[in-house]
């Protein structure tokens, strides 16, 4: 891996063999979120998530941007940042079906901060050290599932996924939506970190390419992925999770319940997307 410095911050790591160009990163620098690079993820599927919340991430002044697990009005809640936007996740009124007139059922669209084709996507984070939460670094596309061609409709595109402290998972590509059609693509076998490495920074790294996914950790390659690929833009997301809001009782984790009260942290460094260049 050759060393790409970035001036008053870590380095970036990047494959041998081709030169790279950086054209989108927030460092988390100052004390307050950059908004016009990110925006909150708050709902999905056209309804609105009652635990995603707006107020789970906060910049510590030291080039962190840190991801909180908390209880607000009796639930337990975290956050999720995104650069662009499924266009069925917007929540949709009661006002959409067939009333005389014809009306998609999808709500309002919103305009993308940043969509990117290929390139090196990287992230730089520690892990939450307790359990009941989870945390991820992952692509989306806007379209995801609007045709089974998955070069214009994209995938999701799982870098990073770690459900329990000290561990991140393989990485997956989830193609063809999430109905009927879904495929889940996995790849790599992840990292089990010991006490000491948990609590330190690692990265976690896609080279997307025409030919396919290559996925790295600290910079070392864990897995590649040679098709379906995606050919179109897609947006960046970090994203936190409380555990039991998608089983049956719609209801926290004693787990989660717990950590809320204990509080704990997932820290983000940076997000760094790099260009391939001739």
């Amino acid at each position: 891996m050759q060393k790409y410095e970035v001036k008053d911050h870590e380095p970036s790591y990047l494959p041998d063999g081709k030169k790279w160009k950086l054209v989108w990163s927030d460092e988390f620098d100052g004390t307050e979120l950059d908004m016009t690079k990110w925006d909150y993820r708050l709902a999905m599927m056209g309804k609105r998530h009652i635990t995603w919340d707006d107020e789970g991430v906060k910049l510590d002044g030291h080039s962190n941007a840190v991801f909180s697990i908390y209880e607000k009005d009796g639930k337990i809640c975290s956050s999720q940042l995104e650069t662009g936007h499924n266009y069925m996740d917007g929540p949709v009124g009661d006002g959409y079906t067939f009333d005389g007139g014809l009306k998609w059922p999808i709500g309002k669209l919103r305009p993308h901060k940043f969509l990117k084709k290929y390139g090196y996507f990287e992230c730089r984070c520690k892990l939450q050290q307790k359990r009941g939460w989870w945390s991820a670094f992952w692509l989306q596309s806007p379209v995801i599932g609007c045709t089974l061609d998955a070069g214009i409709a994209g995938i999701e595109n799982d870098i990073l996924e770690s459900f329990e402290p000290a561990k991140a998972i393989f990485h997956s590509n989830h193609v063809h939506g999430y109905g009927d059609d879904h495929i889940q693509i996995k790849a790599g076998v992840g990292r089990e970190f010991d006490e000491k490495e948990a609590q330190e920074f690692h990265t976690y790294a896609v080279h997307w390419s025409p030919e396919g996914y290559t996925y790295y950790i600290d910079g070392v390659e864990d897995g590649h992925i040679d098709a379906p690929v995606s050919h179109t833009p897609q947006f960046i997301m970090l994203s936190t999770e409380v555990n039991g809001y998608r089983s049956a009782e719609h209801a926290p984790t004693e787990e989660a319940i717990q950590t809320a009260k204990e509080g704990d942290v997932f820290l983000v460094d940076y997000v760094r997307v790099f260009d391939e260049v001739e």
